[in-house]
């Protein structure tokens, strides 16, 4: 007999207690994570009536791989461009809530006298409400399309962020095992260099690599090559000293911008599904009965304070972010619970060995218990608003309806601001660039051509060749926004703004002169008037050269179309509406989208024949047909079935449109389809027959009776031919024909005097 590995009996146990035990939970119309959590507890050594894992290291290992597939797809799902469009008021109510929630936790456990990175661990995971619980439970009370809904999904996804962020931070504290601020600000400011990194390199390379071997891509090999880039980036976050699920995030981040993210997602659900799966059922193997007996108390106290915690800073977030007080308290009575991310966080205390043993299963039954209570905390929003409402007085009531007034109105931005955010972002994005290059060209270029060249012309041409890498990067830093719309603004509104304008600009300049400065003194021993000198030389002739200046400009443009590649195919293929959409406001114009029906009588028309302008008003601005779109159409342009037309007009000529669109289908009764069926009939040449020495095109039976001639019979075979259309008809051929009834009939009476059978069963 076979020796079967302990992995493969685990793996079976976990993956047939998880299959019945979620079919049971999805039957009750509860949440799959708890269902996992469950048969993990029955699978754990802690259950005695069921078989148990023996090999409880390689789960580990397994579950470690879940978490990284679970930051892959949460990455997948959505985009840093995402966070920057999800509003002041989920940036800000979500920071609010974090915050809170962290101190929240910390105070907790200090006063169960638990050690520092316990309190600060369970800080973390009280922070975290649980995207997948809230969504589910949003999906089954039909709240999803109200407005608070999409406020609490806004604060969820900022939250995922700064999830990620957290985890960062507390892997340095647990590496460290100190809470110095000059070792978290380095952290800080090392991760921000790295997100900056990654994300600018990834999204000009990783798009440019989809493109040229889409040809070579099927459906497994985008997975594999998928899955390549996740993994690699993992092994490269742990090199640099981030976790590996932060990699697994990052990288998720960089695919969700390209045309074939949707695509990727789709590919890696299954994978991401099965591994998910696995960790959370190892999270369910952790639950220890009696641990949770023992620490029955802190239990209750961690629940109370995520309930009430969430419900008052969660609602006090909101309403600081300048939402009306109904939408704050909703808000934060939807966030009283934590889940994926709690155990996430947990799990990373684990593997880091610096949590004590009894937090886990803690924080595993206190997000049972809050799953259990959000849709009851849900429902009970609105009677909580209308007492708070009832007692609240006239002038707190005043307070904030004015204060949320005056946070919606439009945000002014002056010149200045605009002009000063991008320059910084410019001067941040290419100085992280540029220090990453010459990092890479003296840890790796430089060993080779000093070994090949000697020291000094090694290190010249280590020089020469550093300085050619960076001098598009320094070039775009130094010039980029010197000549925009705010620069020329600023400098003509008034002569004050001319010296602010030119020290902006010798900012730049002397820091492009520090790095050529830097690469010198590294590589060389001179006097620092020399290296300044020729410093200068080298960045004026960076700032004159056109063929640096083309390479900048080429570089900005690839990165920029990668960027909005996604956005652009989506609104090429009328998955969102263009940018123009939004300024036709201005003018009561909207525009709408329009399927024409696959029964349509609009169905092969042209514009022109239609004139849709003149009898309703509005004009077609695009047809959306599969994967091509007509811009602009024509009067000879054809509408056909399943079109998709983009149509601009007022509120009431689309709304009179639209009721066109549905009334001009060409609906059958069941007579219709009746009269529509196909038979199969036969009638012979005979010799007085009409028919009689002509051929099937010159009888036409095809063109003027709507009939097909299938085959024919020649009098003097037996077998069946195949039609000629030029071969006369002779005497006594049998002809086959298809066609509906009526114009069977009228075939058959062209045919005279022979007449069809009409004793022969009308189902021949």
């Amino acid at each position: 007999m076979s020796h079967l590995a302990p992995l493969i009996s685990d793996l079976a146990l976990i993956l047939i207690c998880a299959g019945i035990i979620t079919l049971i939970f999805k039957k009750l119309k509860q949440p799959l994570v708890l269902g996992y959590i469950v048969a993990g507890f029955l699978c754990s050594p802690h259950f005695q009536f069921t078989p148990s894992v023996t090999d409880e290291a390689s789960m580990q290992v397994w579950s470690e791989i879940g978490v990284i597939f679970l930051l892959f797809a949460l990455g997948l799902d959505f985009s840093f461009k995402k966070m920057l469009k999800a509003g002041s008021s989920a940036v800000i109510a979500a920071c609010s809530i974090i915050f809170c929630m962290i101190l929240i936790g910390m105070f907790v456990g200090w006063m169960f006298g638990w050690k520092h990175m316990d309190c600060l661990f369970l800080g973390g995971m009280l922070a975290m409400s649980s995207t997948t619980i809230i969504f589910k439970a949003f999906d089954d009370m039909g709240l999803r399309q109200q407005r608070f809904a999409g406020i609490v999904l806004s604060i969820l996804v900022l939250e995922d962020i700064l999830a990620i962020v957290l985890m960062v931070m507390l892997s340095t504290l647990a590496v460290s095992k100190n809470f110095e601020g000059g070792e978290m600000a380095y952290s800080i400011v090392k991760l921000a260099f790295f997100l900056i990194l990654w994300f600018v390199v990834g999204i000009y390379l990783i798009p440019i690599f989809l493109r040229r071997v889409r040809r070579l891509m099927s459906n497994e090999t985008l997975l594999i090559v998928s899955l390549a880039l996740c993994f690699g980036m993992v092994v490269l976050a742990a090199k640099v000293g981030f976790s590996p699920a932060f990699g697994a995030f990052v990288m998720g981040s960089i695919l969700s911008e390209t045309v074939d993210s949707e695509h990727i997602e789709h590919l890696v659900a299954p994978v991401k599904d099965l591994f998910g799966a696995i960790f959370f059922v190892s999270v369910g193997m952790m639950v220890d009965p009696a641990m949770i007996v023992e620490y029955i108390v802190p239990i209750v106290v961690i629940v109370l304070a995520i309930l009430l915690g969430q419900t008052v800073f969660g609602t006090c977030g909101v309403l600081l972010s300048g939402q009306p007080l109904k939408i704050a308290v909703q808000c934060g009575f939807s966030l009283t619970q934590i889940g994926e991310f709690a155990f996430i966080i947990a799990s990373l205390g684990v593997s880091l060995n610096v949590t004590s043993h009894f937090l886990y299963p803690i924080v595993v039954a206190v997000s049972v218990i809050t799953t259990f209570f959000t849709p009851y905390m849900i429902r009970l929003s609105g009677p909580a608003y209308r007492m708070i409402d009832a007692r609240l007085p006239r002038f707190w009531k005043e307070l904030l309806q004015r204060y949320s007034a005056g946070t919606t109105t439009v945000n002014l931005q002056n010149n200045w601001r605009k002009f000063l955010t991008a320059v910084l972002r410019i001067v941040l994005v290419y100085s992280v660039l540029s220090v990453a290059v010459m990092v890479l060209s003296f840890n790796f270029f430089r060993p080779v051509l000093v070994s090949a060249l000697g020291d000094f012309w090694g290190n010249v041409l280590e020089a020469v060749v550093t300085i050619a890498l960076i001098a598009p990067f320094l070039r775009a830093m130094i010039m980029k926004k010197n000549h925009s719309a705010e620069f020329k603004a600023l400098w003509a509104d008034s002569r004050y703004n001319h010296a602010p304008l030119i020290s902006v600009i010798l900012l730049r300049i002397i820091l492009g002169i520090g790095f050529i400065v830097y690469i010198v003194e590294h590589l060389f021993q001179a006097s620092t008037a020399l290296v300044v000198g020729i410093s200068l030389v080298v960045v004026l002739g960076m700032i004159f050269s056109r063929f640096l200046k083309k390479q900048s400009i080429g570089l900005e443009r690839t990165f920029v179309q990668n960027l909005r590649s996604k956005d652009a195919r989506k609104t090429y293929l009328g998955e969102r509406q263009p940018e123009y959409a939004g300024r036709l406001l201005d003018r009561d114009l909207h525009l709408s989208d329009f399927h024409i029906p696959a029964d349509s009588l609009w169905g092969g028309k042209t514009l022109k024949e239609l004139d849709l302008g003149k009898k309703y008003g509005v004009h077609v601005a695009s047809i959306i047909r599969g994967t091509h779109r007509l811009n602009i159409p024509g009067g000879d342009s054809r509408i056909f079935p399943d079109d998709t037309l983009q149509v601009i007009g007022t509120d009431e000529q689309l709304s009179a449109f639209a009721s066109q669109v549905e009334e001009v289908s060409d609906y059958y009764s069941d007579d219709d389809f009746v009269k529509r069926e196909m038979h199969l009939k036969q009638f012979v040449i005979v010799p007085d027959s009409p028919f009689l020495g002509r051929t099937i095109l010159e009888c036409g039976i095809r063109n003027k009776y709507h009939c097909l001639v299938v085959g024919v019979e020649l009098k003097s075979e037996t077998s069946l031919h195949k039609p000629d259309v030029n071969l006369p008809f002779g005497r006594g051929d049998i002809v086959w024909v298809v066609g509906e009834k009526d114009n069977l009939k009228k075939l058959f009476s062209a045919n005279e005097p022979l007449k069809p059978d009409t004793d022969e069963n009308e189902e021949d």
